[in-house]
């Protein structure tokens, strides 16, 4: 069952960073994960490596704005924001240098949160219903975030969108004032 804070049984151990109304669940473009295979030959990258709770196709982060709004099954999704990378991931790893290759890759998938609970399941088809007129796509958040600090119009734009955290909107302004 996708509920407004997680999926049924899918527990965060610390629910400032994971879980919750902007990041009840984790979207993650399969079509990443070949290039993971080429940067880490010797590892076995099993789907839902990244932690993801949906591996999905067709949805990379150049592609989905901020704001978009998807049917899941029977269930409605937004996209919130995308993921950054925690100590955990470099666990799961066993590499600490995969948190800064993670980010700088841009392949970071996105968080959803919901607007309709419902069953889902693996194979569920993932339709979008309603696009974000602003324009401004998971990839831009994290160029944004990681190493771009002049593009300040996509910074204005980033701050207006209501379906982004304000946490990250506070982080945009705050990049305008320095």
């Amino acid at each position: 069952m996708l509920r407004t804070l997680n999926l049924d049984g899918d527990r965060q151990a610390d629910l400032n960073v994971h879980g919750g109304p902007t990041k009840a669940a984790y979207a993650y473009p399969g079509e990443h994960y070949s290039y993971w295979r080429e940067q880490f030959p010797e590892m076995e990258l099993p789907w839902g490596m990244f932690g993801e709770n949906f591996t999905v196709e067709g949805l990379e982060e150049s592609k989905v704005n901020i704001g978009d709004r998807f049917r899941l099954g029977s269930a409605e999704v937004t996209v919130t924001e995308p993921r950054m990378p925690c100590y955990k991931l470099g666990i799961k790893f066993g590499r600490p240098d995969i948190l800064r290759t993670f980010l700088a890759s841009g392949r970071t998938g996105f968080y959803f949160s919901v607007q309709r609970e419902s069953e889902v399941e693996a194979g569920d088809e993932i339709t979008l219903i309603e696009r974000d007129e602003n324009n401004v796509t998971v990839a831009d958040i994290t160029r944004l975030y990681g190493h771009d600090n002049s593009d300040v119009e996509m910074m204005r734009r980033a701050i207006a969108l209501e379906a982004l955290p304000a946490s990250w909107r506070d982080h945009f302004r705050q990049k305008l004032t320095t």
